[in-house]
């Protein structure tokens, strides 16, 4: 990937690090961020547990601000950012909206689905298939989950 990609990748990947550090208390702070020419049109964080909606995650947040400021649907050629590899719903999300690029922070081991447990973007039945960029200042996003997950452990309990 050459240097200048990389570096706006990284330019982004602070954008959707600024929207995870606005999540509610009681939210996994994930953020996102949806670009199109260069310009965010689209940016949330994580809110299923301050909203009760179990569909409130950052992507799908941001893919809806993105598609209401826009005036459709089709977010072609949008790159989504997010700081934790999305699941299978926010991918399949990314995918229909036809967004052409997914950049993520952090490898979700649980249930990321650009690679990690699944690898929708990739399988051959997907159309189109989005670009995929992982690890984009991944150790900075892994640390906002795991402060908020160290925050939440008890002194002396077990993980």
């Amino acid at each position: 990937m050459a240097l200048a990609v990389r570096e706006q990748h990284a330019q982004w990947m602070g954008k959707a690090l600024d929207q995870a550090h606005r999540c509610p208390e009681s939210d996994v702070p994930i953020g996102a961020v949806v670009i199109l020419d260069g310009q965010v049109v689209g940016a949330a964080c994580n809110r299923r547990e301050a909203d009760a909606d179990p569909t409130a995650h950052a992507e799908v947040l941001a893919l809806r601000q993105a598609g209401q400021a826009l005036g459709t649907w089709r977010l072609d050629g949008a790159v989504l950012v997010v700081t934790v590899e999305p699941c299978a719903m926010c991918a399949g999300a990314a995918m229909n909206a036809r967004v052409g690029t997914i950049v993520f922070g952090a490898h979700e081991p649980k249930t990321g689905a650009v690679g990690s447990v699944w690898d929708l973007p990739r399988d051959r039945a997907a159309h189109p298939i989005p670009q995929v960029y992982p690890g984009v200042r991944a150790d900075e996003c892994r640390a906002v989950l795991d402060d908020f997950f160290a925050d939440l452990r008890l002194p002396g309990s077990e993980e």
